[in-house]
């Protein structure tokens, strides 16, 4: 009788592997795409073709493909408290997640039509990003947030021209640091709770003046709860609240001016179906400090530019996804088979 060693070391294969597709990696997958090159080109982006064709090539590499499967593979973990007992708020990711992250700002899928606002600078990034979301999706929540964030911002000058040099950055820089520290910033959002869900005019965090900021623009302390605030790990949220004149809209950073945490506490994680690359969280503020942007009771009218923003960048990212799940076609034709009933 074979031992189990004897019957591993003959390797003899069972069956033979055929009728199976190769492996989708290493293509360009911006010129694999005939539809979109001619989306591009009849949009009048065809200027940024070489560029796209880089992030094709990037998005199809076996290296990119391997960093989205280990981003899902391995989520991002909460972290209330450091070993001592303080409340630090952090959430860890994979090294893939930050990867994904740094290639995406190295090439302004954040910020490019902001940075070189020429004819087609929009249609560009929609196609660079409808590529990359290819290789993974969930990361690009943060990069959308903060190319959706601009707009917004701009409702405020004083406020858009302290922040917005660093949220077009072209450097990935993470961790929780003062702005003045760091060479890049993400943005996020934050507007629904509990009690009222889509329907934010129903919210009932509220937000106290306390005069002129430190930097630009009025100053207030938030204290209530958000249900559902994406990527938390971002440098800055834009989120609603009941000022004194109604609904308003904030700029409400993680990391004060002096270094010190703003009160943003994360209580848990969702356990989401998809998008596990991403922390999708429930917030609570206590007194966190903010800043308006617009005029108070004019909330939902500042951040729905960057609602529409971010919208208009859910479009892009389902079809990718059906993309990569159709198979490429086998290199063998498929062998005949019987058709008599059995």
């Amino acid at each position: 009788m074979l031992t189990q060693s004897r019957i591993h070391a003959t390797g003899h294969p069972t069956h033979e592997v055929f009728n199976q597709p190769p492996p989708l990696q290493d293509y360009d997958v911006y010129a694999a795409d005939a539809a979109l090159v001619e989306g591009v080109r009849r949009e009048g982006a065809a200027w940024a073709e070489d560029e796209l064709h880089a992030i094709g090539m990037l998005a199809g590499s076996t290296q990119t493909i391997a960093e989205g499967f280990d981003a899902n593979r391995y989520p991002p973990e909460l972290h209330t408290h450091d070993r001592y007992g303080h409340r630090i708020d952090e959430v860890t990711f994979h090294p893939a997640w930050h990867s994904l992250l740094r290639t995406a700002v190295a090439h302004g899928l954040h910020a490019a039509p902001w940075r070189d606002p020429r004819p087609g600078a929009h249609v560009a990034r929609a196609a660079a990003f409808y590529a990359w979301s290819q290789a993974e999706s969930g990361h690009g929540c943060p990069i959308s947030m903060t190319y959706a964030s601009i707009p917004a911002l701009r409702a405020e000058p004083t406020v858009a021209a302290l922040w917005e040099p660093l949220l077009t950055s072209l450097e990935y820089d993470p961790g929780l640091r003062p702005a003045s520290e760091k060479r890049g910033l993400l943005a996020g959002m934050a507007m629904t709770e509990k009690q009222g869900g889509s329907d934010v005019r129903a919210n009932t965090t509220r937000a106290e003046p306390i005069g002129p900021s430190e930097g630009a623009g009025e100053a207030y302390l938030l204290t209530g709860h958000k249900w559902f605030c994406s990527a938390p790990m971002c440098d800055l949220f834009l989120v609603l609240a009941q000022a004194p004149g109604g609904l308003t809209c904030f700029l409400l950073p993680r990391v004060l001016p002096d270094g010190a945490r703003n009160a943003f506490f994360i209580q848990r994680l969702k356990d989401k179906l998809g998008n596990r690359s991403n922390a999708s969280s429930e917030i609570e503020l206590d007194s966190a400090y903010a800043v308006r942007l617009g005029e108070e009771g004019r909330g939902v009218r500042t951040i729905v530019e960057m609602v529409n923003y971010t919208r208009l960048d859910c479009s892009p990212r389902p079809p990718p996804r059906c993309c990569c799940a159709w198979p490429a076609p086998a290199t063998a034709p498929r062998p005949a088979t019987s058709a008599r009933p059995t």
